[in-house]
């Protein structure tokens, strides 16, 4: 059976409440999906973003990272307690410093007016009846995203993959997250910007690092962050998308969508206390 780097059976999760002291200890960013992992049925709850202040106030550096548009990111780097948020699975970076919105972007980021999203655009349109898309469309800088699961009516898993298909026959990039089906031109993801982030912002290095950062999501657009990095989670929604996913994080919460995330923060906050005690005697 394959593993996730080291870290629990591909196709049997552990609970978060098995995370080692040591691990949840040495965590210092903590990285996360947006869409059904901090929020819940759509909304930021209280909890949710309660959990985000307190690890910004211990010193956890949170870095959400989205198939989000541009629109969205901007508003989130300057107003949310992050420091700093990757958007569209991985275009470009967003962060606020010095009272200024600064950026990065991918090298690899090309504009969403290539004809090849055109092709798709048409033929997506043209086989899947009732697809629309995503609303904030008219804020994305370098995909299209097809809402299949945001607002009513909602779409099958089944059509988010056939979506995905169309994209990737035509040459294109594409992920399925929990609302929507995102395409791209340009051969980069969510992994390639999070490492050029953190490396341009915090000097942190590949590999020599990895334990310091936990990610924490919930669908199959998460994936390449699930390969990536030992220490990663998600919240209980990913029981929705087992079929749908190859690599699978090391651990799962008891709760879905943003309590999931809170019970992450939970213990990270736990372990961070601990240690100062430790310290102080």
């Amino acid at each position: 059976m394959t593993r996730n780097s080291g870290y629990g059976i591909l196709s049997g999760m552990k609970s978060i409440t098995e995370m080692t002291s040591d691990e949840a200890s040495g965590i210092r960013f903590v990285l996360t999906d947006i869409d059904d992992t901090l929020t819940t049925q759509g909304k930021l709850s209280s909890q949710a973003y309660q959990a985000l202040w307190q690890l910004r106030d211990a010193g956890i550096k949170v870095i959400p990272i989205t198939g989000r548009s541009a629109g969205w990111c901007d508003l989130i780097a300057r107003e949310w307690p992050v420091e700093g948020v990757i958007g569209e699975n991985g275009a470009f970076a967003f962060w606020e410093e010095a009272g200024m919105l600064k950026s990065i972007f991918h090298p690899q980021a090309i504009k969403n007016d290539h004809p090849i999203l055109e092709q798709i655009k048409a033929e997506v349109f043209k086989t899947i009846p009732g697809i629309r898309l995503a609303k904030d469309q008219f804020a994305r800088l370098f995909d299209i995203a097809f809402d299949f699961a945001e607002e009513e009516p909602r779409l099958s898993l089944e059509a988010a993959e056939h979506i995905r298909s169309i994209a990737v026959n035509a040459g294109a990039q594409a992920k399925i997250s929990s609302i929507h089906v995102n395409i791209w031109i340009g051969h980069y993801d969510k992994v390639s910007m999070t490492e050029q982030f953190l490396s341009a912002r915090f000097a942190w290095k590949a590999h020599t690092d990895n334990r310091q950062l936990i990610f924490v999501g919930d669908s199959p657009n998460d994936e390449p962050l699930f390969a990536h990095f030992p220490l990663t989670a998600a919240v209980a929604t990913i029981h929705r998308y087992r079929s749908y996913l190859q690599q699978y994080p090391a651990f799962v919460t008891t709760k879905e969508g943003g309590a999931g995330f809170a019970e992450i923060a939970r213990i990270v906050l736990e372990s961070v206390r601990s240690v100062e005690i430790k310290e102080v005697v």
